[in-house]
């Protein structure tokens, strides 16, 4: 396998952990290049489910080396309680696992601010997680963030932390908040250093030597296409770079040593929080909420679910030159009669084959649909693209010229064995 960026082509919880998991069969050194612990990646490995929120995929396959780049905001304190957690199911974390030194962190003044700037929004409201992702990052921007070569030098961190510490009181006493004690965060933070410190390193120079050696990679994406800052439904999109050019800039590793990038997408479409969705069904809503399906892996929250976009998906090719396709959930639309998929926008007199780029248009718009019929039989064992029913084959194909993209992989459950090569 060649360098390979795996993205999200549509709002997030396309299912990546499970591809990723997949695909790193074929990699060496795996690396998450985006977000924080706002993202949840679900794997089962048998019938054991683990939930990995910072720690890259690849950490439950032995023999490969997982790397946290320097594009990720980092929770220390989730960071070593996942770590801890993951021992606990008997995932050994060593040497295969490193953390950039130039990774911002998420302090708890972080999340405070997201969770009063959320209250203070009301109907406003972006759906954050509250989990300080968006602040951290503001902290970044505007040059003034703690970094992980921070957090393992005592004296750094005491000294940088008070001033924050400071500043961001003043800053939660205005929206309500209570102040929080520096004490208490300096010690707490001293000790994640400590644990941490052992996995720290350049990962820019790691990546760069891996690769050197031939080494293949995988860049692990988080959240989806349209929660990209730039590219996503603004003001509803997290607070980094979700498409494939993210990982780029979150590794270190140039654009010209990237070979192909892999869209992962449902059958359907879903997003969690506020902002449009235009193929929202509230029948299919339902029909997957009545399965057990569509609960965030991070909140817990009901995903918002709807029929399949392809105005969406084109659009998530385009920007993320996407080369081939992984098309999860399948099986969530085994008892449908009827299958709808969008291919056009309306919105009064005028007709859109792409997508707004303003949030209040893209809302105002309605679905234009065209119908497949459904296959009504259960896919769940099908382990080949010939064993799939004719219609469920006809239906991937077809969202496969819509997009615009190679179908390569069909998934049609959360276990490793129901992944279809096509």
């Amino acid at each position: 396998m060649a360098n390979t960026i795996l993205v999200g082509a549509q709002w997030g919880d396309e299912g990546k952990g499970k591809i990723i998991d997949v695909l790193t069969e074929q990699a060496d050194v795996v690396v998450r290049y985006a977000g924080g612990n706002n993202a949840g990646h679900t794997v089962y490995v048998g019938k054991q489910k683990y939930v990995l929120h910072l720690i890259p995929s690849g950490i439950l396959r032995k023999n490969k080396l997982c790397v946290i780049g320097n594009g990720v905001v980092i929770d220390p304190i989730g960071l070593v309680e996942e770590i801890n957690g993951l021992a606990k199911l008997g995932v050994k974390i060593a040497k295969n696992f490193v953390v950039s030194e130039t990774a911002h962190v998420v302090f708890p003044y972080h999340r405070e601010l997201d969770a009063r700037r959320e209250t203070v929004k009301g109907k406003n409201k972006i759906g954050t997680t509250k989990r300080g992702i968006g602040p951290a990052y503001g902290d970044k921007a505007a040059r003034v963030g703690l970094r992980i070569s921070d957090l393992v030098d005592p004296v750094l961190l005491k000294e940088k932390l008070s001033k924050r510490i400071a500043e961001n009181n003043g800053v939660l006493k205005a929206l309500g908040g209570k102040p929080l004690s520096f004490k208490k965060v300096y010690a707490d933070y001293l000790a994640a250093g400590v644990f941490l410190k052992p996995f720290v390193a350049n990962t820019v120079v790691l990546l760069h030597q891996k690769m050197q050696g031939g080494a293949r990679m995988l860049f692990e994406g988080a959240q989806g296409t349209f929660l990209d800052i730039d590219h996503g439904t603004y003001p509803f999109v997290t607070s980094s770079n979700t498409t494939a050019g993210g990982a780029c800039t979150g590794s270190g590793v140039p654009p010209h040593r990237m070979d192909r990038v892999v869209g992962v997408m449902k059958a359907y479409t879903t997003r969690v929080g506020e902002g449009p969705l235009p193929t929202e069904n509230a029948a299919i809503s339902d029909l997957l909420h009545g399965m057990g399906r569509e609960f965030g892996s991070t909140t817990g929250r009901a995903r918002r679910c709807g029929w399949f976009d392809s105005v969406a998906t084109r659009h998530a090719a385009m920007v993320n030159g996407i080369d081939d396709l992984a098309i999860t959930n399948l099986d969530g639309l085994d008892t449908l009669e009827t299958i709808r998929v969008c291919v056009a926008y309306r919105r009064g007199k005028e007709l859109y084959d792409f997508m707004p780029n303003d949030a209040q248009v893209l809302a105002e718009c309605v679905p234009v649909y065209v119908e497949f019929e459904g296959w009504q039989t259960p896919t769940d064992k099908a382990r080949t693209f010939k064993a799939l029913p004719p219609k469920a084959r006809a239906y991937l194909k077809a969202i496969s010229e819509l997009t615009g993209a190679r179908l390569y992989i069909a998934s049609v459950g959360p276990g490793r064995d129901q992944t279809i090569f096509v």
